[in-house]
């Protein structure tokens, strides 16, 4: 199925939004997008991501059970992001040899999403790493996948399966009511105290950029209220209707 251009731009514009929100930006009409510069390559720019990719998947430390590989927020996820942006420039018809093999990994986690080991268990990284890598792969896995279909423009079971195990995850309750356990490992800003709202907004995102008005649906309701309350208390609540509102990528209930 060919994309229509409206679904090819709204990943790259979720990327944008996501970043506003990390950064603490103000707004996004406060921003202004620098000229493209001539010299820019997208063929260099395509071969450098393989290659970063490629290489990544092929780390020993990368490598996980089951023959896959860390979903990571700070390499594999911009990667997914941005990959498919240069296709339509570059004359491809699908995704890279690369692209596939993440996609592969990611899909074979989430089928298996009972059997697989967390990036990184309790047992030998000490409590409470166990939720926390769930947490967070659960928000990565739904964002790459939900990115892809979006591109293809048909929501996927191995997607809606992401976002099964995504759901069953948020809290409920208590201050953090609406986010997911993230990674901590005092590594600013990708796995730092204030990480949790990074990882809550991307999963904002993969609901937004997901296709067949996925974001609509009734089920999903309640939390999606419980998520927009907690992005507009979080850090960046300056910046928070970028994710909510920019260019329509996120539609999400109307909480007053």
């Amino acid at each position: 199925m060919t994309p229509s251009r409206g679904c090819r731009r709204r990943p790259a514009l979720a990327w944008v939004a996501v970043m506003l929100l990390a950064l603490g930006s103000p707004s996004a009409e406060a921003q202004t997008v620098p000229a493209r510069s001539a010299e820019w390559s997208q063929s260099a720019a395509a071969e450098y991501l393989d290659g970063r990719l490629s290489w990544w998947m092929s780390w020993p430390r990368a490598a996980r059970d089951h023959g896959t590989s860390c979903v990571s927020c700070h390499t594999t996820l911009p990667y997914a992001l941005a990959r498919p942006a240069l296709r339509a420039a570059l004359g491809e018809a699908g995704p890279t040899i690369p692209e596939a093999h993440l996609l592969e990994g990611v899909r074979k986690r989430v089928e298996l999403w009972n059997e697989v080991e967390p990036f990184y268990p309790d047992q030998t990284l000490g409590l409470p790493k166990t939720s926390e890598s769930r947490g967070t792969e659960a928000i990565l896995n739904a964002l790459t996948l939900a990115s892809h279909d979006a591109y293809e423009g048909q929501l996927s079971g191995d997607t809606r399966l992401a976002f099964e195990n995504l759901w069953k995850l948020q809290f409920t309750r208590g201050e953090r009511a609406g986010a997911w356990a993230w990674l901590y490992f005092d590594l600013a800003p990708w796995e730092s105290g204030r990480s949790a709202y990074f990882g809550a907004a991307l999963a904002a995102v993969a609901v937004g950029v997901a296709p067949d008005d996925y974001a609509t649906s009734p089920e999903l309701e309640e939390r999606l209220e419980l998520l927009v309350a907690y992005l507009r208390q979080g850090p960046a609540v300056r910046s928070s209707h970028a994710v909510v509102g920019l260019d329509g990528t996120i539609r999400a209930p109307d909480t007053g």
